[in-house]
């Protein structure tokens, strides 16, 4: 059997300032669907400046986020299928 490989590329992008960083996560999925979720981290005044750390921070809260959509838009995906409500899908 032929198995069809399939990609997502997931972008991310961040603004900061010397205490907060957002992020943006955004996909775009085979259907045409696209999905935007956003992430948030705040630095403590006492804590020493590391970007990268309110990057990562940010970032994983937006592709936690994004998963949360991608998992509700299953769900409705296979309720619509189905004709019934399924079980809640649960990371």
């Amino acid at each position: 059997m032929l198995q069809t490989a399939v990609g997502w590329h997931v972008e991310m992008e961040f603004v900061e300032d010397d205490l907060h960083t957002r992020a943006v996560a955004m996909v775009r999925l085979p259907d045409g669907s696209e999905m935007r979720a956003h992430g948030r981290a705040s630095r403590h005044t006492v804590d020493s400046n590391q970007p990268r750390v309110g990057e990562e921070i940010a970032g994983a809260r937006a592709l936690n986020e994004l998963a949360m959509q991608l998992l509700t838009k299953a769900h409705e995906e296979i309720d619509a299928a189905s004709g019934r409500i399924s079980h809640p899908i649960n990371v």
